[in-house]
């Protein structure tokens, strides 16, 4: 009885805390309609400002859409999240949004690099760029199992699947035909609940090979932590590794934010070093904050460069916009969700909730058939296995991602 109290008190107390629920995206939202009437809505990429792009509702209409659905002696663990606490986009687009939405063509700046040092140099400064601010409260929608998501911009192909639910994995191939480049990743967030705060460890692999060059870059992601006190915050916090193993350069990135008082020169910082793997000798020293700027120095001439600007790379990004809307599928993330997406904009929120609860039920029902046919799920796009050893692997079935009918450009 004391848990659940704990619980419930927890969650109204987070209500009463959060200061960034409602998305303003204000004309950013692009819409495109099928003529059967199906539609497409695609809202602005998560960019350097989103922390700040978000208006609170009034707290008791908080309180009572997250108490609608619940029943007395429901376990409040599984308490699905009402429309209020969504932006309006998957998980899915925000994975794919980190590849294709940036101000600059970081990834092509990987492949001209002319020495594999600056290559490398340029491979961590991508990895840097794929951390986006986050707003505390609100969270996109957990994809379907079987969703899609796939967008270009110029050359670079990006294509996602949910391929597993229960856990959650995230399989991504990206390819530029052009630059010769080929991005792999399968993602499962394993969230860790620790009273005080939520702790996310994005697991799995993340692999970038320059093909004219031979190379391949390894990586993983920090974990992300969601606080509740003493005031309520989101942070990317952890140690990243990258690795190159044909040039036998590597990188020990540290994410860095406030565990308790506020320090500006601790928060969205980012720490660390680029040396050889052979003999640990230091090359670079890596040195700033993630939303602002990163620079490189020089061991041994003592020079600094800055290497990375947020502003540049993460601030007015555009909005992805259907250019075929005969190639959009129906498992694509902003048709998915389009409903729940306009209805969260224009703050309808019983018709968000209806949306939102009709597609959780089909997914429900989807599950049902599968099992009383004892069938097994397969994704479209890639093939699935899971060691104790690797975790999630995720391979994608063509060598090559086709155009997309969504653009980035």
């Amino acid at each position: 009885m004391f848990a659940v109290r704990y619980i419930i008190t927890l969650e109204i107390y987070l209500i009463l805390l959060i200061d960034s629920i409602v998305p303003s995206f204000g004309n950013t939202m692009q819409v495109t309609k099928f003529d059967s009437g199906t539609k497409v809505v695609i809202t602005a990429p998560l960019s350097l400002e989103s922390d700040s792009e978000y208006r609170a509702p009034n707290i008791i209409q908080r309180v009572l859409s997250l108490l609608t659905n619940v029943r007395p002696g429901s376990d409040l663990t599984r308490l699905q999240l009402p429309p209020q606490f969504h932006i309006p986009k998957s998980q899915l687009q925000c994975y794919g949004e980190s590849v294709y939405c940036v101000g600059s063509d970081m990834l092509s700046k990987c492949a001209d690099e002319e020495t594999s040092l600056s290559r490398f140099v340029s491979v961590v400064v991508w990895s840097i760029s794929t951390v986006r601010p986050l707003a505390f409260g609100v969270a996109p929608y957990n994809p379907i199992l079987g969703e899609t998501h796939h967008v270009s911009r110029g050359p670079l192909n990006v294509l996602l699947e949910q391929v597993s639910n229960h856990p959650p994995v995230t399989a991504l191939q990206a390819t530029d035909e052009h630059d010769k480049i080929e991005l792999l990743c399968c993602q499962s967030p394993v969230p860790r609940f620790y009273g005080t705060h939520i702790e996310t460890e994005v697991a799995g692999k993340r692999q970038l090979k320059l093909l004219d060059k031979n190379e391949m870059y390894t990586m993983n992601s920090p974990k992300l932590v969601i606080r509740f006190l003493p005031v309520p915050r989101v942070d990317w916090l952890g140690n990243v590794n990258v690795r190159c193993h044909e040039s036998g350069l590597e990188a020990e990135l540290s994410y860095r934010g406030n565990s308790f008082l506020p320090r500006p020169s601790v928060h969205r910082s980012i720490k660390g070093k680029i040396f050889m793997s052979s003999t640990s000798q230091t090359i670079y020293e890596i040195d700033g904050h993630w939303d602002k700027t990163v620079t490189v120095k020089d061991v041994s001439t003592g020079k600094t460069t800055i290497v990375y600007d947020a502003k540049e790379a993460l601030s007015g990004l555009k909005t992805p916009f259907v250019k075929d809307p005969k190639g959009v599928l129906e498992s694509e993330s902003t048709v998915v969700w389009a409903e729940v997406s306009r209805s969260i904009l224009q703050k309808s929120w019983d018709n968000a909730r209806e949306a939102k609860t009709s597609i959780e039920e089909w997914q429900r029902e989807f599950g049902k058939e599968r099992k009383s046919k004892d069938v097994d799920f397969v994704p479209k796009y890639f093939t699935m296995s899971h060691t104790k050893e690797n975790g999630w692997d995720c391979l994608p079935i063509n060598k090559l991602v086709p155009k997309a009918p969504i653009l980035a450009d």
